[in-house]
């Protein structure tokens, strides 16, 4: 006997599956609470079995609803793998990706990105967490982005981490500060100037005083702030100078900016892709995903 399935139905059984939650699952697919249930519960009255087991606090899958998953997970992916195959399917697909992204790579770089993943797919919404690292990784694993941008100092078991580069740190300076001239600037030279730093909720605040344990600066900060895109507002206003990651500088053509590379020591992150181990992304999440990797392998 034929069952007569609804693709959307597919959909909204794959996000509960994800996300364990109706309210988050109901918002990675743009809806309602009350419409993912009933989507839910048409799915279970359509096979004529229950899917899943629901709490309070938690949504799992029945015995029956794991096998079940696993079947719809290969249906949904050999579609969507169908329709991208098809000429100007990326004028209709619509949706909505959450990417967390730490500050520094959301300012000069996700904006490029975003702009060239809409010009392809007009019709997906894309929502940037810029935040801490710390806040980036809570995103991933709590399910609330698809994917993050963020940089690593530590083996995490509950995600993938993919490197994309090495980013080392330089000093941000005004083009008109004596400094701005010299090819290098030790970390003893830089602390010697005015500077500005960050304050101890920063991951780079954390990485860089691991790192430099053995450079005590000869004076304190002028300033201190928590993300680097502030202290760059900081420097543009002549304030001192900042150590901050190459990334997160504007342009070689920018009007008031230029970067000194930092050595003794070079101190470099590994920039990458945070995904939650064992999640599967949705095709139109995994298309901004390998965007972001081909865009990041030309850097």
């Amino acid at each position: 006997m034929p069952v007569n399935l609804d693709l959307n139905d597919l959909y909204a059984f794959r996000a509960l599956v994800e996300f364990g939650n109706f309210r988050l699952a109901a918002e990675s697919i743009c809806l309602s609470q009350s419409a993912l249930s009933r989507r839910i519960d048409k799915l279970e009255t359509t096979l004529g079995i229950r899917l899943f087991e629901r709490t309070t606090r938690r949504v799992t899958l029945t015995l029956k609803g794991h096998a079940f998953a696993q079947r719809a997970e290969k249906l949904l992916a050999d579609f969507e793998e169908v329709m991208a195959d098809l000429s100007e399917v990326s004028l209709t697909r619509t949706g909505l990706i959450t990417v967390a992204c730490v500050p520094s790579a959301a300012y000069y770089f996700m904006p490029e990105m975003i702009r060239q993943f809409q010009a392809r797919y007009p019709r997906v919404r894309v929502k940037l967490i810029d935040s801490s690292a710390a806040d980036v990784y809570d995103a991933v694993i709590g399910g609330q982005a698809d994917f993050g941008i963020s940089f690593s100092s530590r083996s995490q078991p509950d995600v993938h981490f993919l490197p994309l580069l090495e980013d080392p740190y330089v000093a941000a300076c005004r083009r008109d500060h004596p400094l701005a001239g010299k090819k290098s600037l030790s970390w003893r030279e830089f602390y010697h100037a005015e500077w500005i730093g960050l304050d101890k909720t920063s991951g780079n605040r954390n990485l860089l005083d691991q790192a430099l344990q053995a450079i005590v600066p000869e004076k304190p900060s002028v300033c201190e702030t928590r993300h680097v895109t502030t202290m760059l507002g900081m420097v543009e206003a002549g304030l001192g100078i900042a150590a901050v990651p190459a990334m997160s500088m504007p342009g070689y053509d920018h009007a008031l900016l230029t970067a000194v590379p930092l050595t003794e020591p070079e101190v470099k992150r590994t920039l990458g892709l945070l995904r939650k181990s064992g999640r599967t992304l949705s095709h139109i999440a995994g298309e901004l995903e390998n965007l972001i990797i081909e865009q990041y392998q030309r850097l």
